[in-house]
């Protein structure tokens, strides 16, 4: 019976369509927008803008060594021009993509002044916070987003996922779900699964297995075509031991296509099982022995054999009764293949198997001999039958039957004149 599985498993946490992840507090989207002032408008000296021209020219043309040294070669006076320089060689450092220190220096020395038009420093602003994150500084790109979005007055649900994740980054679980649930928000009707994906790490974390799984019973309503989170789904619900649930779950997962491993076929076995519907459970196992999926080892033919068994499908359950006695060698599988072998009326192949029980040693004897002596009896073998049941009456726990026996085979000989 299945009482408890594994807690762990594996939780799906790379997000998708995310570039890097971020960090803020939530309570930044949901400030008032003040109203700022009108910001001047600036424009670079024309000495400085020919040359920043030139170096651009360079960039165009993929020659980003060539345009950093004519931008680091200028020799900016105004404070203006340092700042506007600053910038262009902060991009430059992070378009070659192992400079991120450098590149990250340069953006401060453009920002703090605070003097780029608003629509570069505002692109800086993010530009560092994503360099930051990038570079694994959580709490530096907390402060760069933070201060990008009170700039910008922006917010997005892309941003807000960045956001949870950084706080993931930072281990602060409990702060993940606040901007998960803006980002959701802020989709809309164009879903993303990113924020559902970080709120069930959150709770996951956290061992709050009952908010995951409202969590993943919508997700599911709005992904049907993910199938990880129905897995995960199914996966909760034995956590909190709601079997039939769990079990709907993952029979629908199933239906779908969505269980492609081995576990997965052995949990919704199990569940099929325990829940009393030990048919199902036997045909999954048995489609997926075969596939190849779920391997052919004596634990899986094990459980097939139980299951069959538990269906009333004697044939079906002798025979990989046989196979298994096969694989182990185990005199018990001898004797329960034999067993049911009998019980299928196929009496000589069963006097086989139990014999071999005996051989190797099998522990309950007296029950043995007891089925190869009636096996013996419906074959009409009243002599081996006879002196089986003898056997049999050397067990304590089967001496009264046998002798019972002993007498009705012995009559049954005489009546159809057959000597014992």
């Amino acid at each position: 019976m299945l009482k408890r599985l594994s807690t762990s498993f594996v939780l799906v946490v790379s997000i998708a369509a995310m570039q890097l992840p971020v960090a803020f507090d939530a309570t930044a989207a949901e400030a008032q927008q003040q109203e700022k002032k009108k910001r001047k408008t600036r424009l670079a000296g024309p000495s400085v803008g020919k040359k920043v021209a030139k170096a651009f020219e360079a960039y165009s043309a993929d020659d980003i060594p060539g345009a950093l040294v004519i931008l680091l070669d200028i020799k900016a006076k105004k404070d203006y021009d340092k700042v506007y320089v600053a910038r262009f060689i902060a991009v430059m450092y992070a378009s070659m993509g192992d400079e991120e220190q450098k590149a990250m220096d340069y953006l401060k020395k453009a920002i703090e002044p605070d003097l780029l038009n608003e629509g570069d420093q505002g692109v800086s602003l993010k530009l560092l916070a994503d360099l930051q994150m990038q570079t694994k500084l959580y709490k530096e790109a907390l402060v760069s987003y933070k201060a990008w979005m009170d700039f910008t007055d922006k917010s997005d649900g892309n941003t807000w996922v960045k956001i949870s994740q950084a706080h993931s980054e930072l281990k602060q679980l409990d702060k993940m779900i606040i901007p998960a649930d803006n980002a959701i928000a802020a989709y809309g009707d164009k879903h993303n699964q990113n924020p559902y994906i970080l709120k069930v790490m959150s709770y996951f974390e956290r061992k709050q297995y009952s908010n995951a799984i409202k969590v993943l019973e919508t997700a599911v309503q709005i992904f049907p075509e993910i199938k990880q989170f129905w897995i995960q789904l199914g996966q909760f619900y034995l956590m909190v031991e709601d079997y039939p649930n769990g079990l709907a779950t993952l029979d629908l997962a199933y239906k779908q296509g969505y269980l492609d491993k081995e576990s997965q076929i052995k949990t919704l076995a199990s569940l099929y099982a325990q829940n009393e519907i030990p048919h199902k459970s036997a045909l999954l196992l048995e489609k997926h022995i075969d596939s190849g999926l779920v391997k052919r080892d004596d634990n899986n033919i094990a459980s097939l054999a139980n299951a069959w068994h538990a269906a009333q499908h004697i044939k079906k359950a002798a025979k990989y009764y046989g196979q298994l006695a096969k694989m182990t060698g185990e005199a018990k599988h001898y004797s329960k293949h034999g067993m049911l072998l009998k019980q299928d009326e196929q009496f000589k192949p069963a006097i086989v198997s139990l014999k071999k029980a005996l051989d190797l040693g099998i522990k309950r004897k007296g029950r043995v001999h007891m089925v190869i002596a009636e096996s013996y009896f419906y074959l009409e073998d009243y002599k081996q039958a006879y002196a089986s049941f003898k056997e049999a009456m050397k067990d304590p726990k089967t001496r009264r039957t046998a002798k019972s026996w002993l007498g009705f085979t012995k009559d049954t000989a005489e009546l159809k004149k057959v000597k014992i």
